[in-house]
C-alpha cells in the first residue's frame, strides 16, 4: 500500500546524448510537457559559467524553454521564458525551479523567484557564498507562477508570490522548490521547500535546515494557503528537498532528494513517501527509489555528482520518463565542471 510505480526496476539506460545542456551555461531544473505542436518542451534553469555554479544561480538564474521531437532529446534551446525584469519585482533578478503543468487550455509554470537591491556584477567579479548579493537573494526566494495559453507564450507573470513567507512559522525565511499536483476539479496540492530563521542570538547562518510544507488552493489561480503550522516532517534528522508529487490510486506519491542518506541509505539518493490527503505523509525508510549510480546507454555505470530536481513525465496517465538535474562533480556540484538535465526512460509494460 502506498508503493510507487516500481520506478527503480523500470529505469532503462540513460541516453548519453539525451537531455539538455548548453555551452557556456550551468543547466538545472528540467521539467517537461508535450506542447500543442506534439513536440516535447523542457523548462529549465540556466546561468553563465562566468560565475560559479553555486551560488551563481542565486543572482543570475533564468528560466528557459528547450524543445525536442522525442522525450529523450537532445533538447535544443528556444528562448528565455522568464528573464530578469527589474529589482522592484519579487522575481525581478532571478527565476529558478520551473515546474510546468497544464490545466484545461492553460499552461501553468510554477517557479522560484528572487530579487535584491544591489548593482549588477562587474566584469571579473565572482560570487561567493557569503557575498551580500547571495545572502539577500537567498532570503528573498519565494514561490510564484506564470501562465500562458500557448507553449510559445506570451507568459503572464504574477506581480506577487503565491507563497510569501509567514513570520512566526516554519516558512518565515524563504519558500522555494514548488511541486504541484492539479486535481480533476482544478484544485491544487502544492508541496514546497521552506526554511526558517533560527532563534536569537544569531551566530553563523541565521537560517535553519530545509523543511517541506503543503499548500492548497481551490483553483489554479489561487489563493494558496499553507495547511499546517509545522512542516510535514518535524524530526530534524529528516532533511529532504526537491519534492515531486503525483497521484496513483488513492495515494499521493512523493519522491525527493535525501540530503544525508539516513532515510534511503544513500546521500543525495531518492526517497519515497505517500499520503492519502496530501498533508500526513509516511516515508518508506530504507527504500531508495533512485541512485546516483546511473547506467548509461554506452554500457557504463557512472557515479553522478547529483541526481537533483526529479521530474516524471506522464503520458496518458502513464509514467514514461524521469528527468534529473545532474553534474560531473565528485560530491555534489561544488567541484563540477558541467551540469545538465538528463533523462532516464522507463520500461513500459
Amino acid at each position: 500500500m502506498g508503493n510507487p510505480i516500481d520506478l527503480k526496476k523500470r529505469m532503462l539506460p540513460a541516453p548519453v546524448g539525451g537531455g539538455f545542456r548548453m555551452e557556456g551555461y550551468w543547466v538545472w531544473c528540467g521539467s517537461v510537457i508535450k506542447g500543442e505542436d506534439n513536440r516535447y518542451h523542457m523548462f529549465a534553469s540556466r546561468w553563465p559559467k562566468s560565475q560559479p555554479m553555486h551560488p551563481g544561480w542565486l543572482s543570475l538564474s533564468e528560466i528557459v524553454r528547450a524543445s525536442s521531437d522525442t522525450p529523450e532529446g537532445p533538447y535544443q534551446f528556444e528562448e528565455v521564458i522568464l528573464p530578469a525584469r527589474g529589482a522592484e519585482y519579487w522575481d525581478g533578478r532571478m527565476t529558478h525551479n520551473p515546474q510546468i503543468t497544464k490545466w484545461g487550455d492553460t499552461y501553468v509554470l510554477y517557479y522560484t523567484g528572487s530579487t535584491h537591491p544591489f548593482p549588477d556584477l562587474q566584469e571579473g567579479e565572482r560570487l561567493v557564498h557569503n557575498d551580500y548579493r547571495s545572502i539577500v537573494a537567498r532570503g528573498n526566494k519565494r514561490v510564484g507562477m506564470a501562465t500562458a495559453k500557448s507553449i510559445f507564450g506570451p507568459w503572464t507573470r504574477y506581480d506577487s508570490p503565491i507563497l510569501p513567507t509567514r513570520p512566526g512559522h516554519f516558512d518565515n525565511y524563504l519558500t522555494s522548490n514548488p511541486a504541484p499536483y492539479i486535481k480533476e476539479d482544478g484544485s491544487v496540492v502544492l508541496l514546497f521547500k521552506a526554511r526558517s530563521y533560527k532563534p536569537m542570538p544569531y551566530t553563523g547562518d541565521t537560517y535553519g535546515q530545509m523543511t517541506i510544507g503543503t499548500a492548497m488552493a481551490e483553483n489554479v489561480s489561487g489563493p494558496y494557503q499553507v495547511m499546517r503550522e509545522k512542516p510535514l516532517f518535524v524530526d530534524e534528522s529528516i532533511e529532504i528537498e526537491d519534492p515531486f508529487i503525483w497521484k496513483e490510486g488513492p495515494y499521493y506519491q512523493m519522491i525527493a532528494k535525501d540530503m544525508h542518506g539516513n532515510i534511503c541509505g544513500e546521500k543525495y539518493g531518492g526517497v519515497h513517501g505517500y499520503s492519502k490527503n496530501g498533508l500526513d505523509w509516511t516515508l518508506n525508510l530504507g527504500e531508495r527509489v533512485y541512485s546516483r549510480q546511473v547506467l548509461w546507454d554506452d554500457g557504463k555505470v557512472r557515479q553522478m555528482g547529483n541526481l537533483d530536481r526529479p521530474f516524471i513525465l506522464f503520458e496518458n496517465g502513464t509514467a514514461t520518463h524521469m528527468f534529473f538535474a545532474t553534474s560531473d562533480g565528485t560530491e555534489s556540484f561544488f567541484d563540477a565542471e558541467n551540469t545538465w538535465n538528463m533523462v532516464i526512460p522507463l520500461k513500459q509494460d
